[in-house]
């Protein structure tokens, strides 16, 4: 993952510092692009773990259309948790009594995710993102894109409109009081030598925290309709806008900049899921995996 230390080493050394949304203060550039081969190994980092678990949890997430967080959190993933906590904080006028990351606004989190887990009433209130990611993909005003998409690339595989956009201008105001304007905005696919590439542009990306579950996520979207389409693997392209590194991760980045590379593990995925949508979390394994330690880094909300 040469390209993912290059892409830090480049923000560190030529980025502007800049403030943001959150008030937590970046280093960010515009205007990157990585490439990976996909059939050199899986891309996922190496020089520190990735939660593996809540990327496959996630994605399947997105592909069934889900845009509320008890499916995660029942299984064990609270990546998305902050954000429709930070809302209902600022519901209940509680913002003030639990300030951001302090002992007792983390309790309260763990208190909030423990009721959406168990408190379906609960969960549908509070633990609802509204319409992002999942939403659009699969039902973009009427729209269900990825299935469109899957029908398209079966059908027409030289066609240059093999795309799916999460950027729907009408919902972003209702996106962004629960949780976030999609970051990864839009993905397109290629076919060629009898192979499946990807690019995502992104518009917004957390270089150090988001990125590598991006790049993760979206070389194993590839792969599995890349199967269903009976299709090899070529190249996920992962393109940025605003590529950032918050202020309070210099150090973690200065950390896993130090670290060595080991080899990439493989995907291997359930030979028999011919749809998409009959994926589920075991057809799904990452094989020889072995990385440093994680680096855990606070995320801005």
């Amino acid at each position: 993952m040469q390209q993912y230390h290059d892409l830090l080493n480049h923000i560190m050394a030529n980025g502007y510092d800049k403030s943001d949304r959150t008030g937590t203060g970046t280093r960010s550039v515009f205007g990157y692009q990585m490439r990976f081969n996909l059939e050199e190994g899986f891309p996922l980092l190496t020089t520190k773990k990735v939660f593996t678990k809540g990327i496959i949890h996630e994605l399947l997430w997105f592909i069934a259309g889900n845009t509320n967080i008890q499916y995660l959190v029942q299984n064990g993933v609270g990546i998305w948790n902050e954000w429709p906590f930070q809302s209902y904080l600022k519901q209940k006028g509680l913002e003030e009594t639990f300030p951001k990351h302090s002992e007792s606004w983390k309790a309260e989190l763990k208190a909030f995710v423990e009721r959406i887990k168990t408190d379906d009433t609960f969960a549908e209130q509070y633990g609802e993102l509204g319409p992002v990611y999942g939403r659009q993909w699969r039902n973009f005003e009427g729209v269900d894109q990825l299935k469109q998409v899957i029908e398209d690339i079966k059908a027409k595989p030289d066609s240059r409109r093999l795309i799916v956009s999460a950027w729907n201008p009408k919902d972003i105001p209702v996106m962004a009081k629960s949780g976030l304007p999609p970051c990864h905005t839009i993905y397109q696919f290629y076919v060629a030598d009898g192979k499946l590439s990807c690019q995502l542009y992104q518009r917004s990306a957390d270089v150090f925290l988001g990125v590598p579950f991006n790049i993760a996520s979206y070389a194993l979207l590839t792969h599995m309709i890349a199967q269903v389409c009976g299709l090899g693997v070529g190249d996920f392209v992962h393109t940025f806008g605003d590529a950032h590194i918050y202020s309070n991760h210099f150090d973690q980045v200065n950390e896993q900049l130090s670290r060595n590379f080991y080899e990439l593990p493989t995907l291997k995925l359930n030979a028999k899921i011919q749809s998409l949508f009959d994926f589920r979390y075991e057809d799904i394994e990452i094989i020889d995996y072995q990385c440093h330690a994680a680096i855990k880094a606070p995320i801005a909300v």
